[in-house]
């Protein structure tokens, strides 16, 4: 019987593979992020592409605020250009953390983006940092 899932044959295994390893180029998890976190020496930068009110009202720990519309090649050339950043935004309803991965590309610097934002952080379990300032 066919339907959405089966009218379209999924891929050849090794197109399979390809696919879904390079998306581990591109993003990380709240799990992930949050193991790394608590190494002590995570191996990047974290960065809040949210307004600054809503970062004060509750971010991930060690977290900077950054919001995507002010990443410029004068903010950031205060790190290596070797820096890693991982985005993030409200969740999977925001874009903001794309926008953020897409203006740190532009800046020719690494990026990740953390899928599932704060609404994943938050459901893994995980605490967030209350009214820090930016």
């Amino acid at each position: 019987m066919r339907n959405a899932v089966t009218e379209i044959p999924a891929a050849a295994s090794e197109l399979a593979l390809q696919h879904f390893q390079s998306q581990f180029a591109f993003e990380t998890d709240c799990w992930d992020t949050h193991e790394a976190l608590q190494s002590g020496a995570p191996g990047f930068v974290l960065i809040d592409a949210r307004s600054p009110t809503l970062y004060a009202k509750g971010h991930l720990p060690g977290a900077i605020s950054l919001p995507h519309r002010k990443i410029i090649a004068s903010k950031m050339s205060a790190y290596p250009p070797s820096t890693l950043f991982v985005v993030y935004c409200a969740g999977p309803h925001c874009n903001g953390a794309a926008r953020a991965a897409v203006r740190l590309a532009q800046l020719g610097l690494p990026v990740k983006l953390m899928a599932g934002g704060i609404t994943g952080w938050l459901d893994e379990g995980f605490a967030l940092s209350v009214g820090d300032r930016p």
